[in-house]
């Protein structure tokens, strides 16, 4: 098992509770893999660099997550074809 972050960044027009239910539906990925969520840090709305989608900001969160490389995978997949998903990035975290 490895540890990696998602970053993920949701539509800001979003109500709370679809948020929390878009977040929930990654880590019960991760649980149902056989991994583990560490964290789930909720950054809020902020504005993007340049406009994704034609909107100017979105909801940022990072998961931060221990699991395997078939998890990954499956995480990308879902929040590729999520119409709530703006952006996605998995990271590997180099363990000191």
């Amino acid at each position: 098992m490895q540890k990696y972050e998602m970053l993920i960044l949701l539509k800001s027009d979003m109500d709370d509770e679809a948020k929390d239910a878009e977040l929930k539906k990654y880590a019960d990925i991760i649980a149902s893999k056989g991994g583990a969520v560490e964290s789930t840090d909720k950054w809020g709305v902020k504005k993007t660099a340049y406009p994704i989608a034609y909107k100017q900001d979105a909801f940022f969160a990072l998961i931060t997550f221990v699991a395997n490389g078939e998890t990954v995978k499956e995480l990308d997949r879902v929040a590729g074809i999520s119409s709530d998903v703006l952006r996605r990035v998995i990271t590997k975290v180099k363990e000191n």
